[in-house]
């Protein structure tokens, strides 16, 4: 864990829970794609740097989930580096309290305020394009969170956030969260289509040939949509398809699980509806929803 491993003549990426990239400027500077999931990860991180002399520049998250920048407020202040954070991420990364607030839906318990869902408040500016180095530039891939992105170097390497999960992944927990399933269907559609020399997902092993696993992704979330349809064969509340999908798929139920899976899923029903498979209805005073 935390070996730095390097992929193109500038690019390389740290093994951790969530790769973090790495992208050299010149011999001393450099800058991070993502920062980790906590102090810790970023006080390893920062060990890497000085044992190989190298100044940190900036950070460039991909998104604000706390895995990916929960090094971030450790980093900064150490190094002094500039954050950058695409769109409505960098509200999140400023604010991280709206991460498990969006999720649970409202105020969050205790239970869902700790490093896992809400990192420590880093200072960050928009992502923009005037903001990139030379060799660097920003790659959208929205669909997994608001506006998440990658970022492809001049070199040929593709860092690609959490667009995609793992075989491992996919075969362990089965459903995978997913904000706007339109727009992860169609990401993923387009990252079967890159060249690159190598791809680096934050959530899977590096590999020079990434359409399988996107095609992979993509089966996953048409077999996840075909499930949840069956689970509204009959007028069923919300809170009925999330037990039975716990049910079917042999998910544990934790209060992490139940608002990550349960936004999810309501990520589906609202794809569902919109192109006009399932719809909603009420009825005294439940909200149900059916299979057309």
């Amino acid at each position: 864990m935390y070996e730095l491993h390097q992929v193109t003549e500038s690019c390389y990426y740290i093994q951790s829970p969530v790769k973090i990239g790495l992208v050299k400027f010149d011999c001393n500077d450099v800058c991070l794609i993502d920062s980790g999931n906590d102090k810790e990860t970023g006080r390893k991180v920062r060990q890497i740097l000085e044992a190989n002399g190298w100044r940190l520049r900036a950070i460039y998250n991909t998104h604000s989930n706390a895995d990916h920048i929960g090094g971030n407020k450790y980093l900064q202040t150490q190094t002094g580096c500039d954050i950058f954070a695409p769109g409505i991420e960098r509200d999140f990364t400023v604010h991280p309290v709206l991460e498990p607030s969006f999720l649970y839906g409202g105020f969050p318990p205790q239970s869902l305020r700790h490093k896992f869902l809400m990192a420590q408040e880093s200072e960050a500016d928009e992502l923009t394009p005037e903001a990139m180095p030379e060799n660097l530039t920003i790659l959208p891939l929205p669909g997994h969170f608001f506006d998440m992105v990658g970022y492809r170097s001049a070199d040929g390497a593709v860092y690609l956030a959490d667009c995609l999960s793992s075989q491992e992944t996919l075969e362990k927990y089965q459903i995978t969260f997913v904000y706007d399933v339109e727009q992860y269907l169609k990401t993923l559609e387009m990252v079967k289509t890159l060249d690159a020399k190598v791809f680096i997902p934050a959530h899977a092993a590096a590999t020079e040939d990434i359409a399988p696993l996107a095609q992979l992704n993509i089966d996953k979330a048409h077999e996840i949509a075909e499930t949840i349809l069956r689970l509204c064969a009959t007028p069923t509340m919300f809170e009925s398809i999330l037990q039975q999908l716990f049910l079917t798929l042999g998910l544990p139920m934790t209060i992490e699980q139940y608002v990550l899976v349960g936004s999810t899923v309501r990520s589906y029903l609202a794809w569902l509806n919109d192109s006009g498979c399932a719809e909603y209805f009420f009825e005294k005073a439940q909200m149900l929803w059916r299979a057309k």
